[in-house]
């Protein structure tokens, strides 16, 4: 079994002058951080979800990615900026330290325009990031292959419906 770790984000937010909206997940994954890059589990959905809803094929490697995410003005990083942890477990996240937002949303276009990847992002955003910032942030459900309730169908259908005509202008 994997032993709590301290550990530190390891890359920076992705973000571009252009950004529309932010999504943020909670902490990166074990394979995220070895590619030091979002979503980098191969079962995790978020790039297929994203490219339906951009009309797009899916992105596959880092490069693709970074540009997908900038062809469509989508900003990205999470809610933690150092935590302990056991391995990629949301639920085993402990001694948090916040990301500091303030730069991602002084230096885009994102605006009140923040979704949240998964309950644990929502429920660690709301403790920790939305006193200091003031903005709600919508929760998205969970493109973990843990959400085994939502099919990629359902959950491209959700996500559609809550990111609406802020995504893939």
């Amino acid at each position: 079994m994997a032993e709590r770790q301290r550990l530190t984000h390891g890359f920076p937010p992705f973000y571009r002058p252009d950004s529309r909206l932010l999504i943020l997940g909670s902490f990166p994954s074990v394979k995220s951080r070895a590619q030091a890059f979002f979503y980098g589990h191969p079962q995790n959905r978020f790039w297929p979800v994203m490219a339906r809803l951009c009309g797009e094929d899916t992105p596959l490697t880092v490069p693709e990615r970074a540009a997908f995410l900038e062809r469509n003005r989508i900003a990205l990083y999470d809610v933690i900026e150092a935590c302990s942890i056991v391995g990629s477990s949301d639920s085993s996240i402990r001694d948090v330290e916040p990301a500091e937002l303030r730069p991602i949303l002084d230096g885009s276009q994102v605006g009140r325009r923040i979704f949240v990847n998964g309950k644990t992002a929502a429920r660690l955003y709301e403790k920790y990031l939305l006193p200091s910032l003031g903005i709600e942030a919508t929760c998205l459900p969970s493109s973990s292959p843990a959400n085994a309730v939502f099919s990629l169908d359902r959950l491209t259908e959700v996500w559609g419906q809550a990111l609406g005509t802020a995504l893939c202008l």
